[in-house]
């Protein structure tokens, strides 16, 4: 006899609250919630004050909590990761279909409806009650706030079916999955509108038959693809294969010393998605942001500079690189190496630069067929800077655990705050740009190398900080 659903989703549930609280101690995970509200309340009254359109607010909500499941869905890659042992001596129950009677089609089923419903509650719950400003300040009626929870959730649920079947095509064919990723971004192009009546943000707009059934039925269609298509055996025949860590650590010389870039390097490549999940994940912010600016009406009466606008939030994207440079890495690990935990963060950096950059700057010259070249080589120029502005303030404040230590209240405050302050000045200068290009263009320019510098300063600071740290034994 197999385990049942229930009790597995039980069990899920128990073990996502006990690692989390555990980690981070009880009222301090059960604060994360609180504090979303209050961030999501805050940039709703600033935009509302601003002169915002409160229906490109909510359509940005929508595009927001979509962007949170695609990244939940992507729990395929990281679960064929598990299973091949990657993860070290990580073990969830999502990873025990080997010692336990249940396969391993059931444990990722459970494990995405759990995700499903434990972040709705945890993320999109707060997020919504955080558009409450807009009742008062915009044209939000309240009677609307249910609705809205409604398609925010089944949002968050599309964005883990398309995700989880991207994934589950990408096991198969990657060419089927270029293809898909290509009709779709036609789709976003040639008939936005047409796309956008099928998912939830167009029940939100509009209740009829068609557009219920479509946001119900679309995010299960999309997870029941995804199951369906999943190969979780990655076995191959035996093969040979060059030694890859000494060929490239030969050829990166006397920048790594240790190996330690050729290391991290080869985590990213050799990881599910390879290399190409960088430049995937910088592709959807492209993407959404690029359809925003086409298509969407301005969120103040003055068009955004586009540039500044895709630079701006590619940096921010660039999280996801320094996760995946830093996905098998912790502090007390190389504690028991003779490295310094400063080659380990500058491997880091100088892998953040050499995988994360390029990416970011071929969607910004791609940005030029678009949008023009005067305003996205202003985007160019202050993309790196504010990129390493991210990279070193990650660094200091989530050492090489940001995933973790990012779900961590006090710690996830500490990082909010941080972006924010060099994030919306350059959002507000973005909207100013087409007022006064030449002053904006200066300022802009001048914030990211202000914001460049104080990055290179936290990531020169945070070797010792977690050096400490572990000495301490309070990571």
């Amino acid at each position: 006899m197999g385990v049942s659903y229930r009790f597995l989703f039980d069990q899920m549930v128990r073990e996502e609250w006990r690692m989390h609280s555990r980690m981070f101690g009880g009222r301090r995970f059960a604060l994360f919630p609180a504090f979303l509200t209050l961030l999501a309340g805050g940039t709703a009254t600033f935009f509302a004050v601003a002169g915002a359109s409160e229906s490109t607010l909510l359509a940005g909500l929508h595009v927001v909590v979509a962007l949170v499941g695609l990244q939940v869905g992507s729990i395929g890659l990281v679960g064929r990761d598990a299973l091949e042992n990657l993860l070290g001596d990580t073990t969830l129950l999502i990873y025990a279909a080997r010692t336990l009677p249940v396969s391993q089609r059931r444990l990722l089923l459970v494990f995405v409806v759990k995700d499903v419903a434990y972040y709705a509650v945890l993320f999109i719950a707060p997020l919504v009650v955080g558009t409450l400003p807009l009742v008062v300040l915009g044209g939000l009626a309240l009677g609307r706030v249910p609705i809205l929870l409604v398609t925010a959730w089944l949002a968050f649920a599309f964005g883990v079916g398309l995700s989880l079947s991207l994934v589950g095509l990408a096991t198969r064919s990657r060419a089927a999955t270029v293809a898909v990723l290509g009709a779709v971004a036609a789709g976003a192009v040639l008939r936005p509108d047409l796309l956008v009546a099928v998912t939830p943000y167009g029940l939100f707009q509009q209740t009829t038959p068609g557009r219920v059934a479509a946001a119900l039925l679309g995010p299960v269609a999309l997870g029941a693809v995804g199951m369906a298509l999943f190969s979780f055996d990655r076995r191959t025949p035996a093969r040979t294969a060059a030694n890859q860590f000494r060929a490239l650590h030969r050829r990166l010389g006397n920048h790594d010393p240790q190996g330690l870039l050729a290391k991290s390097l080869l985590d990213v490549a050799r990881s599910s998605g390879g290399l190409w999940k960088v430049l995937f994940s910088q592709g959807l912010v492209f993407g959404v942001i690029a359809v925003l600016l086409l298509y969407i009406p301005e969120i103040v009466p003055v068009r955004p500079s586009p540039g500044l606008t895709l630079s701006t939030v590619l940096a921010l994207g660039a999280f996801t690189t320094y996760n995946w440079l830093c996905q098998f890495e912790d502090e007390a690990f190389f504690g028991t190496y003779p490295i310094d935990l400063e080659a380990v963060f500058r491997a880091k950096l100088l892998g953040y630069l050499l995988v994360g950059a390029p990416a970011g700057l071929f969607y910004l010259a791609l940005g030029v067929g678009v949008f023009g070249l005067g305003t996205v080589l202003l985007g160019a120029a202050v993309y790196l800077p504010v990129s390493v502005y991210v990279f070193g303030v990650t660094a200091y404040v989530a050492g090489l655990r940001p995933t973790e230590l990012l779900f961590d209240t006090p710690v996830f405050a500490l990082f909010s705050v941080a972006m924010m302050a060099v994030l919306l000045p350059l959002v507000v200068l973005a909207i100013a740009y087409p007022l006064d290009p030449a002053l904006v263009a200066a300022l802009s320019v001048g914030i990211a190398l202000v914001a460049g510098g104080v990055g290179y300063a936290l990531y020169r600071r945070a070797a010792d900080k977690w050096h400490r740290r572990a000495r301490r034994g309070t990571l």
